[in-house]
């Protein structure tokens, strides 16, 4: 297969400079790159001794909402340090040079906002943002106290991470706009996702059902690899920005 000499087979150049709708999908790998700790890594120090599975659901909350909140409060510091890397450049790029393009992310992290994506799908809630347990409110502000975790200030219920729980639903409006992005797009990307982690792991194959290639960035392996019509091995930083400069120059 004839390529650049960033080794993108020239076919896909092809379809990224026709394609009027490009959907993206990524997944824990993209953050990664930026020193974020995937899911399971963030187990580390004092946490080391817990299982996140453990830590996010909504019964780890009612059993203890101070571990859970405080668990989380580490974990946004985290995210606070992190900076967006060549991968999340690459894709803000992308939507400033596309008709129209959607990123959907699994990640909780705001790397793709900071990065300067607009039209984002956050599939699994927003690690930064706050809302109540009880009543489901976002909330903005709080009164800071002593209390962990704090108190909605409509309800008085107990405020929680607007991030989506082990045994609770996506939310709805978020899985349309994701099964529709899939479905309409006549180019998706598959960027740093294992493709195990259901219904995102369904929305290349829906793609793909439309007769839309699929093009898969991933150092690894994944469930998506023999079906995908283009795999481009690497980290996705570095595999997005040779992208953006073969399409795009």
């Amino acid at each position: 297969m004839n390529q650049t000499p960033d080794s993108i087979p020239l076919r896909l150049v092809q379809d990224l400079q026709q394609a009027k709708y490009i959907t993206a999908l990524t997944g824990a790998g993209i953050s990664a790159e930026s020193g974020v700790p995937t899911f399971r890594e963030a187990q580390t120090g004092l946490w080391a001794r817990y299982d996140p599975q453990q830590l996010a659901t909504p019964q780890a909350f009612r059993r203890n909402p101070r571990l859970v909140w405080e668990w989380y409060a580490w974990r946004r510091e985290l995210v606070s340090q992190a900076k967006p890397n060549p991968g999340h450049l690459a894709l803000a790029e992308m939507e400033r040079l596309v008709p129209h393009f959607t990123l959907i992310t699994q990640n909780v992290d705001d790397l793709h906002i900071r990065a300067g994506n607009q039209n984002i799908i956050a599939l699994h809630g927003d690690i930064l943002k706050t809302r109540c347990f009880n009543c489901r409110m976002l909330v903005d502000s709080y009164q800071q106290s002593s209390q962990i975790p704090p108190h909605c200030p409509h309800c008085g219920g107990l405020l929680r991470p607007d991030v989506v729980w082990f045994g609770e639903s996506l939310p709805p409006k978020a899985l349309d706009a994701a099964l529709a992005a899939a479905r309409d797009c006549d180019l998706f990307l598959s960027i740093g996702t294992s493709t195990l982690v259901e219904p995102a792991a369904s929305l290349p194959f829906i793609a793909l059902q439309n007769n839309t290639p699929v093009v898969e960035i991933n150092p690894e392996e994944t469930p998506l690899s023999n079906a995908a019509t283009y795999i481009l091995r690497g980290a996705s930083g570095q595999v997005l920005s040779n992208l953006v400069r073969s399409v795009w120059k």
